[in-house]
């Protein structure tokens, strides 16, 4: 049977301005990938939402770091990594339909269920799940989902 997501590199996932909530662990990972420290990451591609620090986003609405694809990939923050495997895609079926518009590595023919299964064990197994929700992003599952 086929995978239920496989990443098309479309970019789409990467246009969207405000989503990109970067954590403590995701903001270190990302600066060490650039060679800076964690302030000048920071200063220089972040902004402070509701006590929340996020990349910043294009005038065009993608990530600052897109370029063709995602310029940082080694280095991206969690969301990004569990994208789409978001909670909302996970527990809800209808989102899980609305995501198939926009991102063509949705596999449809694999149906909701398998989605769920491979999500939740690439979650488990990527140690994407949050911890925190005063600083990690809404989108993430958590211990009780």
């Amino acid at each position: 049977m086929s995978k239920a997501f496989e990443c098309q590199m479309c970019g789409h996932c990467c246009q969207g301005e405000g989503g990109i909530i970067m954590t403590a662990k995701d903001r270190n990972r990302l600066a060490d990938h650039l060679g800076i420290s964690e302030q000048e990451l920071i200063e220089k591609h972040s902004e402070t939402v509701n006590g929340k620090i996020r990349l910043q986003s294009r005038e065009d609405g993608f990530c600052v770091f897109f370029n063709e694809g995602c310029g940082v990939h080694p280095g991206r923050p969690d969301i990004c990594r569990a994208w789409p495997f978001f909670r909302g895609n996970l527990i809800d079926e209808m989102s899980w339909e609305m995501i198939q518009e926009y991102c063509p590595g949705v596999n449809k023919e694999a149906g909701h269920a398998k989605f769920v299964e491979e999500g939740k064990e690439y979650i488990r197994a990527e140690g994407l799940r949050q911890h925190d929700p005063d600083v990690a992003p809404n989108a993430l599952i958590t211990d009780e989902d």
